[in-house]
């Protein structure tokens, strides 16, 4: 083992211990580098504890002089640690900020996106809702110009049968007196109906007539049944001419016995009756729409 020797020439084994090894002086034994810091205080130990064990070396070799007390400064490692962790913490709360910015614009974003979707949605479903509605406006129309044409056709044909069947040529219809008791309730029973709706089979239960249906009711607001449907309708009473109506005789469309509509004379040149799914209940002139022949029931 290798020896220190001080000035007083006595050797020391624990200094030596500190200073030397016996290996150190072959490289294979040799320990890794220290880092500077590390190094730095490690050399500071170590001088602090070599100049106390001089100190003791000394007063022990004289012990006539007094001895002095001396206080050792430690080296002081000044770090800033403390303005490290702020950084990373201001750091870290500022990407924190920034990341739940950024979630939150996604959201904004994500429901800007639905609800114009959604709206999109609905005023697509409204346009198809009014263009169906258009259509069904448009084939109700349709229909009613259709049995329009019909009904004129049929009477062309028919009209000299039904001048015969009357015993005169069509005429106005218009009457100088006003009506009054059974015939003057059926005017206003249909009247007070303009404007129902049109539905095939219907009786006025839900509100709603057909044709036939109109007539039959009005009929029974006074006591008298008819029959359910146009054609037999088209029979009852007796014939009456076109030029010598009067309210509340049933009028028809079609030969007596297969007419194909029906409706209620209620005077000044006018009609009532339930005319087509497009229109419902509606009074109208005679000449909208001439009937082929009358029948007078009371």
């Amino acid at each position: 083992m290798a020896q220190t020797t001080f000035l007083d020439g006595n050797p020391d084994p624990l200094i030596a211990v500190v200073l030397m090894s016996h290996t150190a002086h072959i490289p294979s034994h040799r320990k890794p580098r220290r880092s500077a810091s590390k190094l730095a205080v490690r050399a500071g130990v170590a001088g602090g504890v070599l100049s106390t064990l001089a100190m003791a070396g000394t007063a022990s070799a004289s012990p006539s002089e007094p001895v002095t007390e001396t206080t050792l400064e430690m080296p002081v490692l000044n770090l800033d640690l403390a303005a490290d962790v702020s950084s990373a913490v201001t750091t870290a709360a500022e990407n924190t900020a920034a990341a739940a910015v950024t979630g939150e614009l996604r959201t904004q974003e994500e429901q800007a996106r639905t609800g114009a979707a959604a709206e999109a949605k609905k005023a697509k479903e409204d346009a198809q809702k009014a263009d169906a509605e258009k259509k069904a406006k448009e084939e109700a129309d349709r229909k009613a110009d259709a049995e329009r044409a019909t009904r004129s056709s049929s009477r062309s044909t028919l009209q000299n049968a039904s001048a015969s069947d009357s015993g005169s040529e069509l005429g106005s219809g218009t009457v100088t007196a006003p009506a009054t008791g059974s015939a003057a309730a059926i005017v206003n029973y249909v009247r007070a109906q303009v404007g129902k709706a049109y539905i095939s089979g219907g009786t006025g239960a839900n509100g709603s007539f057909d044709c036939s249906g109109l007539v039959q009711a009005a009929y029974r607001q006074v006591g008298v049944t008819l029959p359910r449907v146009s054609q037999d309708q088209s029979t009852k009473g007796r014939s009456v001419s076109l030029s010598a109506l009067q309210p509340g005789d049933i009028l028809y469309w079609g030969p007596s016995g297969s007419a194909y509509h029906v409706a209620i004379y209620v005077g000044g040149g006018k009609f009532v009756g339930a005319q087509n799914s497009g229109t419902g209940v509606v009074e109208r002139s005679l000449s909208y729409d001439p009937p082929t022949g009358a029948r007078r029931v009371l």
